[in-house]
């Protein structure tokens, strides 16, 4: 892929989001921090942009809803890829953890929902929220320095330092990268909800993306559940020395 290319991806990503009136300068907090301060989207991955766009349309629905109907009651991040919803966070009742999954499945273009918010006494702290900004900017780095991860179609969130993965990777990448997030200091614990594709298709993905294309995916398994005839999956494995578990979430 060229200089320019590598960058206008981005940058048309960036102007779709934001819409015609918004400086380039916005950019730069958006493709690097996500949604939510402890989610980390990476800039190119193998989505085509169109789906990038859709997906950060839908997290935008299912926030300003959430906001409309909770307020304060419920701390929540929305992470979307490839239509598969993520939400983290935290609220004081079971009624609104359970309306939250409703609101977030009548969303258009919604393929699923897991729902992760825990219900607590009391919602997370500034710093606990602040740790787990620091430990998503350290999985990020780790996953981005790790031999034979693609680090670039990885998204990372973490909420109460429980690490949660998404994006289209092959079994082999999405083992690496959860042994490789479980080792960071301060994680409690690694969930994967990745998109299980075949080396074939991450080959042809990554070509297309180098290519400018906008091919779009195949044979998936979403939720980080292995295909049936692929075995080596990390859930049950035992953590590495000094790590935090990793396991397909449920």
């Amino acid at each position: 892929m060229s200089l320019n290319r590598q960058f206008l991806r981005p940058l048309i990503l960036c102007a779709a989001l934001l819409g015609v009136g918004s400086t380039l300068t916005a950019c730069v907090p958006l493709l690097i921090g996500g949604a939510a301060a402890t989610t980390g989207v990476v800039v190119v991955d193998r989505r085509t942009v169109g789906e990038q766009v859709e997906d950060k349309s839908i997290e935008l629905k299912i926030g300003g809803q959430f906001r409309a109907a909770f307020g304060d009651a419920v701390r929540s991040t929305v992470t979307v890829y490839d239509g598969v919803v993520l939400l983290t966070g935290d609220t004081i009742s079971n009624e609104f953890k359970n309306k939250a999954t409703e609101i977030a499945r009548k969303v258009e273009n919604v393929k699923s929902v897991s729902n992760q918010i825990e219900v607590v006494k009391q919602l997370a702290s500034f710093s606990i929220v602040s740790n787990d900004i620091w430990i998503t900017s350290k999985v990020m780095t780790i996953l981005a320095t790790t031999k034979g991860i693609p680090s670039r179609t990885i998204v990372v969130t973490t909420d109460r330092s429980v690490v949660y993965l998404m994006g289209l990777v092959t079994q082999q990448e999405g083992d690496l990268a959860a042994k490789a997030a479980s080792q960071v200091s301060g994680v409690k614990r690694v969930e994967k909800l990745f998109q299980i594709i075949t080396p074939a298709d991450a080959k042809r993905l990554d070509d297309a993306a180098r290519g400018g294309s906008s091919t779009s995916t195949s044979s998936t398994t979403p939720l980080g559940e292995n295909p049936s005839n692929t075995t080596g999956g990390m859930s049950g494995d035992t953590p590495p020395a000094g790590g935090a578990q990793a396991m397909p979430i449920q």
